[in-house]
């Protein structure tokens, strides 16, 4: 059934979101966590190769005229904006068209804009793809975690959205390793290695493409839009390759749910549901999206400054010791992942937010005192960011879980555009105004904004964070679309079959 053919205006009763959470762990809920959890290693590649190779755009034969402060400033902060406004963007029309067609358009905006970032011949041109980059990166936290936590089983939702959030750091370590390689000119003219980096980023982003074309639909947006038939098709054919595969019968699904189908939801809904029925899981959202942003938009990305800036550590090392703190906060999702769907969400949100927050007061204080080396600086970092990433990826899995469905993509995208713009437009900002004094007493207070702020994001997940390990989505936040359950009462006939046959699938009643 087609977009076109979509039946709307009629109330079904459906346990295809049961059935899809009682699935067990399978090689095809593998394939969805490589089709879409892998572009968080193309960001992680993008950003960190332009804070490293900053240095290399700005000297002569680099091939464009730039200086450094426009690599690591215009064209960081032109990024940051194109991914806040290409979230807000994208994000609405992932709730109206569906999650698919939107994470296969904003991988090949992404893809177009970081090839033509590498033939980039003057200075604006360089700037113009930057924030086209950002625009599809930024329309990707949408799709991908809405598309995530709509077809993950919800014993294991926590950990795989943790994980593939925090995979942005494998793109990290990448690019760290990238840019040295990159910056030697012993191995490539200054004008062509910073070029292939960004061609290797698009040539990556191809082959994800490829793979992503696999990943379904979400059934449960499906449903809503009135294409009921394609969902019962796409999670019949789930269960018959998880059963191929165990060589045994699924369990029952438990549970039904009863939704008014319809084609959208207006923005006026949208707004009144964030918040004023849910106004403490707004608060909550603010809290945790601004704390982090600021950590890692503000002072992650300016290590390599304070490398060489205190350490005199060459700049062309610094990616050696930017590799070993992305090490630790890829390391952080996914040994503490598990931990969010057992111990549970409240717990571990804010016990991740409020050790990172101690942790980087205390790295503030040895800091100070002059007690800290280059090695042992970066010792510090990767136990403060350990924590700090779970709980920055832990924002995502919170506004991606915490809102109705109809609102999923919409509000992932506000707060990530809201706290990115708060923390990584205004972080960057005063953190290189305070490490550019070169005096330890500014660096100090730098750190210790960020410390408070996590520490604040961390109180309030204490008193807000919602308990939703191991729990539906539907039960978590009810689908403004969700019907009396009445209705069931009325003739139906299981989609996708005609009227009286047997089996699980969606009943479905006009009204």
């Amino acid at each position: 059934m087609t977009t076109a053919q979509a039946e709307t205006g009629r109330t079904v009763t459906t346990d295809i979101p049961a059935r899809l959470d009682r699935l067990p762990w399978s090689r095809w809920h593998w394939t969805v966590v490589i089709g879409l959890g892998t572009v968080w290693i193309l960001d992680g590649l993008e950003v960190t190769v332009v804070g490293n190779i900053a240095g290399r755009l700005s000297e002569p034969g680099s091939g464009l005229p730039i200086n450094s402060g426009q690599v690591t400033g215009i064209a960081a902060a032109l990024y940051v904006a194109g991914a806040c406004l290409g979230a807000l963007f994208w994000g609405r029309l992932t709730d109206i068209w569906g999650r698919k067609k939107l994470f296969m358009i904003t991988l090949a905006v992404y893809l177009a804009a970081t090839a033509l970032t590498a033939i980039a011949f003057d200075t604006w041109w360089f700037f113009a793809f930057r924030f086209l980059t950002g625009f599809g990166i930024g329309g990707e936290y949408a799709a991908i975690n809405s598309a995530i936590d709509e077809l993950i089983p919800k014993e294991y939702r926590g950990r795989v959205d943790l994980m593939i959030n925090g995979s942005f750091w494998l793109g990290a370590v990448g690019g760290s390793l990238l840019s040295i390689v990159a910056l030697n000119t012993d191995i490539f003219p200054a004008n062509v290695g910073w070029r292939l980096t960004f061609a290797l980023g698009a040539v990556l982003a191809l082959v994800i493409l490829l793979v992503r074309r696999h990943v379904p639909e979400s059934p449960r947006w499906l449903l809503i839009h009135g294409r009921d038939e394609e969902a019962e098709r796409i999670v019949s054919s789930i269960e018959k390759r998880v059963e191929a595969e165990r060589d045994e019968p699924l369990p029952r699904p438990e549970g039904e749910i009863t939704i008014h189908q319809r084609r959208s939801v207006t923005f006026l809904e949208i707004g009144r549901t964030v918040f004023s029925d849910y106004r403490r899981r707004a608060i909550l959202g603010f809290s945790l999206f601004i704390g982090q942003a600021f950590l890692y938009n503000a002072i992650t990305f300016g290590f390599g400054a304070i490398l060489t800036t205190f350490y005199d550590v060459p700049t062309g090392d610094t990616g050696y010791y930017f590799a070993v703190i992305a090490v630790g906060n890829f390391c952080g999702p996914l040994l503490l992942g598990k931990l969010f769907d057992t111990v549970g969400r409240k717990v571990m949100i804010s016990s991740t937010y409020l050790l990172s927050g101690l942790l980087l007061f205390g790295t503030a204080w040895l800091f100070d005192r002059g007690s800290l080396s280059a090695s042992t600086l970066t010792a510090c970092w990767c136990a403060v960011l350990f924590f700090a990433s779970a709980g920055a990826s832990s924002a995502y899995l919170t506004v991606s879980e915490v809102f109705p469905m109809e609102t999923r993509a919409m509000s992932i995208a506000f707060f990530y555009a809201i706290g990115t713009a708060a923390g990584g437009i205004s972080g960057p900002i005063l953190f290189a105004d305070l490490t550019g004094t070169g005096k330890v007493g500014d660096t100090v207070l730098a750190f210790q904004i960020g410390a408070a702020l996590m520490c604040a994001a961390g109180l309030v997940a204490a008193f807000l964070a919602v308990r939703a390990e191991r729990r539906s989505l539907e039960d978590i936040a009810k689908p403004l679309t969700a019907a009396a359950s009445s209705a069931t009462s009325a003739t139906s006939a299981v989609a996708g079959r005609s009227p009286g046959s047997s089996g699980p699938g969606s009943r479905a009643a006009t009204v």
